[in-house]
């Protein structure tokens, strides 16, 4: 199972990595065909706050992907004005790939064409302008239809996160990892709370919860 985390230069650190350490979860239990990769364009990525990573793969591995999670960062309106960028974006397909996308990633997947009309969450700050491309957002923390889903909200990456595992490795594994990340006398409130937000997209997980 391949997983990119589509990050580019400016990168919001938290929707990121948040959702970088959540995922690796499911390998560190021991799940040797679970990957995890940081996608980028360049090698090396700095965040809005000024951390500098390495990339683990290119834009041109997204097509292979059994998932794609898009973050945002301050910098996502430019990305979406280059048609070399966007291009190689183009490889994204609901229809053989689950797809998520956080705050102003939400506005790629717009620009993309691959929210088709749906209802979309995004951040506060980047509202504005991913109402102006034509999404229709919705003030809530998550939303998700068929394979794609948007969250609004840097700690929203849990939702997100939620809604990949549940879908990849069934609804017992995204309650080990809520559990596991949940802060210590919050355990079954945060995951109650994560699976409120996600199951009603996933109906027949639903049935078995």
């Amino acid at each position: 199972m391949h997983i990119s985390i589509l990050t580019f230069d400016g990168f919001n650190d938290l929707d990121s990595l948040v959702a970088f350490g959540m995922l690796n979860r499911i390998a560190l239990l021991g799940d040797t065909d679970w990957k995890v990769r940081i996608a980028s364009p360049t090698p090396r990525v700095t965040s809005m706050n000024r951390l500098t990573i390495d990339a683990h793969e290119d834009l041109s591995q997204l097509g292979e992907a059994d998932a794609v999670l898009v973050g945002s960062g301050m910098k996502t309106r430019e990305v979406a004005n280059s048609s070399a960028l966007m291009a190689q974006l183009g490889v994204l397909n609901p229809e053989r790939q689950l797809l998520a996308a956080q705050c102003s990633g939400t506005f790629l997947l717009g620009r993309l064409g691959l929210l088709g009309g749906v209802p979309a969450c995004t951040d506060l700050t980047s509202k504005p302008w991913v109402v102006e491309s034509g999404v229709d957002v919705v003030p809530r923390a998550f939303a998700a239809r068929g394979n794609v889903a948007t969250a609004g909200g840097c700690l929203a990456s849990q939702y997100l996160v939620a809604w990949l595992v549940a879908r990849l490795k069934g609804l017992d594994a995204a309650r080990e990892v809520l559990h596991y990340f949940a802060p210590v006398g919050e355990k079954q409130e945060f995951i109650d709370r994560a699976l409120g937000h996600v199951l009603p997209a996933l109906p027949a997980l639903a049935e078995t919860a």
